[in-house]
């Protein structure tokens, strides 16, 4: 089994940056990918960023390309989400996410391990 743990939510004003951090422990061997999902109040988990344990290939949603940057360290089994010029909009609950294959998806349903969220509030 893998557990995943996120930390580094907070509150922050409209323009600040905040860094999520995703330790995985366990048999953190058994993903391959990870990603970095969110969840608003009322709407469906989404797509925020992915990135192989392999490979330096990064993915991300539209909506942060270009704010947001997804990071590891394979020696820490770590997995990174820089957020910066946060936006209202960007406020959910980050979810972090493992999957057994060696691709990544959009699709929250494709993930076989998540971490328990953390919460992202921006206010303006």
């Amino acid at each position: 089994q893998v557990q995943l743990v996120e930390s580094g939510g907070g509150l922050v004003q409209a323009g600040g940056s905040l860094k999520l951090s995703c330790a995985a422990s366990g048999r953190a061997s058994s993903t391959y990918a990870m990603g970095w999902f969110r969840q608003a109040p009322g709407k469906e988990r989404e797509f925020v960023a992915g990135i192989l344990w392999s490979a330096d290939n990064t993915y991300y949603a539209d909506s942060v390309k270009g704010r947001f940057t997804i990071s590891r360290d394979n020696a820490k089994n770590t997995v990174f989400l820089q957020m910066n010029s946060l936006k209202p909009e960007d406020t959910a609950v980050y979810y972090c996410a493992g999957r057994r294959y060696s691709s990544v998806t959009y699709y929250f349903m494709d993930y076989d391990y998540w971490g328990q969220g953390t919460q992202v509030t921006v206010f303006s």
